[in-house]
């Protein structure tokens, strides 16, 4: 069995930068897809902090019909991550009204649990979709997960991962074993209100314009004036504000080097965290595709494991403005998974113009 997986397309962004509004871009992954036995879209499939859901849902409509056409008569495995989280929420709810103590870590769903999945999967009419939670088994060896949950552990001074590591504070979740409900316990009331704010009448749009993290990494690092006095003086006092108040442990250093270096230390704890034996862990959420060419440092974890980035579906012209698809944020990138043998990346967007 061949296994496609993509992840963080992130459909209906306000800021257009979703590559899958393009028709050239949508017959690309088309015909990637429809070469696969299964598909899995490892999370942020929706872009829904930045409009209200239906209007989010309209505008990704020619790309769900198109991925739906793609794996007509196969299986379509949707991960929700953390910007579609309410893909997932009610079936959640579900199982915890039904009296179960702990979630585990491959739940499996129904996408009728939900108003918002059971009309995504509407769109794929001839497909088998289904949803699973916080991530899934893809093979004996191989786990896959979007990859949010590393906001608990980030030292990179995220806005997401401060206010991560404030509720995690409060709920008790910043401490040893955690499980998944530890996780969610910390994340879920992050994501509820991101939610609920994008859905107001009252919020204009301009507040999902973009992310706020990476527009405060542009600002930090790209120089003149505004990035000397964010980057000089501002980030570090604000690290060292919120290390004293033990909200979390992070560091000033924002450089892309760091970014990656946290990222992939704090996957490496979840995995500890989850206990997750696995020799290939696949993830997204990070936008960073790896391990690419030549990269060995912090893929390969103690244990044994490797990790593998999907990178995603989105063009963010602060990381991806060089080096074409040679870059690590370039998009357009789908992770092969075959029967044995690690996992593959495919690029199949090379040579169109973006």
């Amino acid at each position: 069995m061949s296994t496609a997986i993509v992840s963080d397309l992130h459909l209906s962004t306000v800021s257009e930068a979703d590559v899958l509004r393009r028709p050239q871009a949508r017959e690309r992954l088309g015909e990637a897809l429809s070469r696969a036995d299964r598909v899995v879209v490892l999370g942020d499939l929706l872009e829904l902090r930045e409009r209200r859901a239906e209007e989010a849902l309209a505008i990704a409509t020619p790309a769900l019909e198109a991925i739906g056409e793609a794996t007509a008569g196969r299986e379509l495995v949707l991960v929700p991550g953390n910007h579609d989280y309410e893909l997932a929420s009610p079936a959640l709810k579900r199982e915890r009204l039904r009296g179960r103590s702990e979630l585990p870590l491959e739940g499996r769903y129904s996408t009728d649990h939900g108003e918002l999945s059971h009309r995504v999967a509407a769109l794929m009419p001839d497909t088998d979709v289904s949803l699973a939670y916080p991530g899934l088994w893809l093979r004996d060896d191989v786990f896959a997960t979007h990859g949010h949950y590393v906001d608990l552990h980030l030292t990179v001074p995220r806005v997401e991962s401060i206010f991560a590591h404030a509720v995690g504070r409060l709920m008790g979740a910043n401490g040893p074993e955690l499980s998944v409900d530890a996780y969610e316990s910390a994340l879920s009331p992050v994501y509820a209100f991101s939610h609920a704010l994008a859905q107001s009448t009252r919020v204009n749009a301009s507040v999902g314009r973009g992310n706020t993290s990476r527009e405060m990494w542009v600002r930090a690092s790209g120089g003149g004036l505004a990035g000397l006095a964010l980057g000089g003086a501002a980030i570090p006092v604000a690290v060292s504000t919120l290390n004293r108040l033990g909200i979390g442990r992070f560091r000033p250093d924002i450089s892309a080097l760091e970014l990656r270096r946290a990222g992939l230390r704090a996957m490496d704890q979840v995995i500890g965290e989850l206990d997750i034996e696995a020799a290939h862990v696949i993830f997204g959420h990070t936008h960073r595709a790896g391990p690419l060419p030549g990269e060995v440092e912090g893929w390969w974890l103690r244990g044994g494991t490797r990790l593998h980035n999907t990178g995603s579906w989105i063009m963010e012209e602060a990381f991806s403005a060089t080096e074409g698809p040679a870059n690590p944020y370039w998009p357009g990138r789908v992770t092969w998974l075959d029967e044995d043998g690690p996992p593959r990346f495919e690029n199949v967007l090379e040579g169109l113009a973006l």
